[in-house]
């Protein structure tokens, strides 16, 4: 396994971090993260120009063609920035569930919308249990027919165009896929400590129709790991982006800051806590690339995914 960086995605890399410097400074980022809406839509627009959001997309549907891995490395560049917004949350998780199941009526309407930042899709999953895991899942909905109930920490919402729905349909946990607009959702801000926009969305009555329907009946399982593991394997390359910036931020002090006549940095003690972050946030990089890669080639990688990510959140401070 060879992970470094092919030309082309080297070229991402040096252009997304030279984009996010000038247009997501910190400034910008501690803004955002005090805005309800936590969402910049001329940013948006920008990364749109870019094909950000379009980058698991096929050429043909108005993406960029790009690969898991090269949504990886945008991500991590990302996480450095402290980029906010609904990225993940659409352009990979959202995104790559219409990829595996869509129509091609769905996916000739709604790809190429995507693509182009015009629209925002999320996923509604989790219910009272708290879990992410679709057996968790309870509400009923006939297809066609009518879905009341409610989802929990239904991340952006209130920026989304689309949603995808898990539910059951009778004993077969299915997804659909409903306009936002649609008569009878609406959506509730819930507090979250991480900052994080989360929502309680609400469905009375909605209308759900045939061709709502995301894969056939049944295939939920299926489709949500997918998607589910490589949303994971984007939120560790956050986390490795986030962590590796602190580690930068911590060297550049010590460099600077003097303590009894020298640098801090002249310290044991201090080049210890130094080396300490180096190895946890390579050690999560090897981890967060090794699992996109196993997933680009179809081998399994959920236990790598969970694995890159639970190890990425223990590294970043």
């Amino acid at each position: 396994m060879d992970f470094r960086p092919s030309p082309a995605q080297q070229i991402l890399i040096s252009t997304a971090r030279a984009f996010l410097r000038q247009h997501c400074p910190p400034e910008l980022v501690q803004r955002l993260a005090l805005d309800e809406r936590g969402f910049d839509e001329t940013l948006w627009r920008r990364m749109a120009e870019l094909g950000w959001p379009g980058l698991l997309i096929p050429l043909e549907l108005g993406g960029s063609g790009g690969s898991l891995l090269d949504v990886i490395l945008l991500v991590e560049e990302m996480g450095r920035a402290g980029l906010p917004g609904p990225f993940v949350t659409s352009a990979v998780v959202a995104t790559s569930l219409l990829l595996a199941a869509g129509s091609p009526a769905q996916q000739k309407r709604l790809l190429p919308t995507l693509a182009a930042g015009e629209r925002v899709a999320t996923l509604a999953l989790v219910e009272e249990s708290g879990s992410f895991d679709i057996d968790a899942v309870t509400l009923e909905c006939a297809v066609p027919g009518r879905l009341t109930g409610r989802k929990l920490l239904v991340k952006d919402a209130h920026v989304a165009n689309d949603l995808v729905v898990a539910v059951r349909v009778g004993d077969d946990a299915s997804l659909i896929l409903v306009p936002a607009d649609r008569p009878g959702i609406a959506h509730l801000p819930l507090d979250a400590i991480s900052g994080e926009k989360l929502f309680e969305v609400t469905f009375d009555g909605v209308e759900v129709r045939p061709d709502d329907l995301l894969g056939a009946v049944g295939d939920g399982h299926k489709l949500l790991a997918g998607a589910l593991q490589a949303g994971a394997m984007a939120r560790a390359a956050e986390m490795v982006g986030g962590a590796q910036h602190v580690l930068e931020l911590a060297v550049d002090y010590a460099k600077t800051r003097v303590q009894g006549g020298r640098p801090i940095g002249g310290y044991q003690a201090i080049q210890h806590a130094c080396a300490d972050l180096v190895r946890d946030v390579d050690a999560s990089r090897a981890l967060l690339y090794a699992a996109a890669w196993k997933m680009a080639e179809g081998l399994p990688a959920e236990s790598d995914a969970a694995q890159a990510k639970a190890y990425a959140g223990e590294a970043a401070p």
